[in-house]
């Protein structure tokens, strides 16, 4: 009898936060079928937990990757790690393109998708040149200390810390902030997540609530041709990659150590949001902390496989609107550099930037006041899902980059040691 006891309060010890965070999300999700519309009263409080979370990402961003590269040791082949973790980003992402791409040609988009008329963002006209520098950097130091600057903040961190690794001894203590910071930062992160359980439970209570209905609609089809084939890739790829990166081992410890981070994807459809959980989860998974700490932040705004999929459904859903071909090689060709071109350049907002359909339907050639429309639709309606495989794959990646750059054997190492 207290054996069990002791084994039941290690168990409530162990997954108090998960079940928390599922009892959240179970109660916003049936207030949402209840209420309707009507929850849109109690939206605040996501808003107000994701207004948390966003204003303490900077900071933990720029500390994580700064400590992390200011702490490697100079004899460390920074080089090939970036190499890897590039290697493997695109390599997951191919993959998940592909797999959708089959699905959609086993299973072909023929029906008529409604055209809902809903307002169009203005699109500024730019040079190439100019969106790369402002993809890559920011005019002023201030534009840093946004999450619409993600990637210029990225590699702002990551030019600190290696001014701070070239600076020797007299960096040290410049070294040392930026080690406190992170600390105080991984803190500040585990006081707002307690707020989890009531913010993501609004989340989802609005989510449900509002966009609940359309899923029966006309894009029924195509929305449950991705749901379908992005559970599929999830349970299937995601277990396949773990089992590379750690065999049986490798396998366990990723699905025990992801709950957490899957329902924050699902619940703030934020990969930038989810950054937090992922270094939690990683951490639990004994990915070496210079791994996590390069991997998971630089994953968040680059490595998108849920979008590449998510990029894939919306071009079929353009090319059945207009009864055009999706079979030809040279069109599948073009879709997947897109899918590739999105996944980099995709913010990780909610429910944002629109890039991908933007440039899907200019280089088809569609008209853009009627493809416009229902790829935003679809791009919303699977922004869950699509968030859940981005940062979810973050974490399944640090896991295979550890894999090919600390040899077959650092999981079980770590845990002896």
């Amino acid at each position: 009898m207290n054996l069990k006891n002791t084994q039941s309060g290690s168990f409530l010890k162990n997954y108090k936060s998960i079940l928390l965070l599922l009892g959240g999300i179970l109660a916003g999700s049936i207030l949402g079928l209840v209420f309707g519309k009507g929850v849109e009263v109690i939206k605040p409080l996501g808003d107000i937990f994701l207004n948390l979370l966003f204003t303490a990402i900077i900071p933990l961003i720029f500390f994580t990757i700064a400590s992390s590269i200011a702490n490697l040791e100079k004899s460390e082949k920074l080089g090939k790690l970036f190499v890897i973790v590039i290697g493997v980003f695109l390599s997951t992402v191919l993959i998940s393109a592909v797999l959708m791409l089959v699905g959609v040609l086993l299973f072909p988009i023929q029906q008529d998708i409604i055209i809902s008329k809903i307002p169009l963002e203005t699109i500024q006209e730019s040079t190439t040149g100019s969106q790369i520098t402002q993809l890559l950097t920011a005019g002023d130091f201030y534009e840093l200390l946004s999450r619409k600057s993600m990637l210029a903040l990225i590699i702002f961190s990551f030019l600190i810390g290696f001014a701070s690794l070239q600076s020797g001894e007299k960096g040290k203590d410049f070294s040392r902030f930026l080690n406190s910071g992170n600390e105080v930062m991984k803190q500040l992160l585990h006081i707002i997540m307690k707020t989890a359980p009531i913010g993501l439970g609004a989340y989802f209570a609005y989510q449900v609530g509002i966009f609940g209905p359309q899923l029966f609609g006309a894009y029924a089809k195509p929305l449950g041709l991705y749901y379908a084939v992005c559970a599929f890739y999830f349970v299937v790829f995601f277990s396949l990659y773990a089992f590379i990166a750690g065999g049986k081992l490798g396998f366990k410890v990723f699905w025990k150590n992801n709950i957490t981070p899957s329902l924050t994807a699902l619940g703030t459809c934020s990969s930038i949001a989810t950054i937090p959980a992922n270094l939690e989860g990683a951490e639990k998974m004994n990915i070496p902390t210079h791994i996590r700490n390069v991997v998971i932040p630089l994953g968040a705004p680059l490595h998108k496989d849920g979008s590449s999929m998510s990029s894939i459904i919306k071009i079929a859903v353009i090319f059945a609107m207009f009864g055009k071909d999706l079979t030809d090689p040279n069109t599948i060709l073009m879709a997947l550099g897109i899918t590739v071109i999105v996944s980099v350049v995709e913010g990780g907002i909610p429910n944002g930037g629109y890039i991908g359909e933007i440039l899907a339907i200019t280089v088809y050639g569609f008209p853009m006041e009627q493809a416009l429309p229902a790829a935003m639709i679809v791009g919303t309606l699977v922004d869950p899902m699509a968030t859940l495989l981005n940062a979810n794959g973050d974490l399944v990646s640090a896991m295979m980059v550890t894999r090919i750059s600390e040899g077959k054997k650092w999981l079980t190492e770590k845990l002896v040691a």
